[in-house]
């Protein structure tokens, strides 16, 4: 691993660290976590026009989704 120092502001420490400390790993491990999934997004403009595609291609026969969506997530994924 290369070692590097970068600057935080106090209160992205202050949650690094509680963060870290919630998961039970190191801010180092969170960081490069974080680091990873920036590096590993895909913004290119053929990905949005997939993810528009999708959109309104699928009907659950329900009007109220949008509202009580906590109500039927158990369903969806039992």
């Amino acid at each position: 691993m290369i070692r590097t120092q970068i600057q935080l502001t106090e209160e992205q420490a202050r949650e690094l660290k509680r963060r870290a400390a919630e998961r039970g790993v190191s801010v180092a491990s969170l960081i490069r976590a974080a680091i990873a999934n920036e590096l590993t997004l895909d913004d290119t403009p053929a990905r949005w026009e997939r993810a528009l595609s999708a959109v309104g291609r699928f009907r659950s026969g329900e009007t109220d989704v949008s509202a009580e969506h906590d109500r039927y997530l158990p369903d969806a994924f039992s």
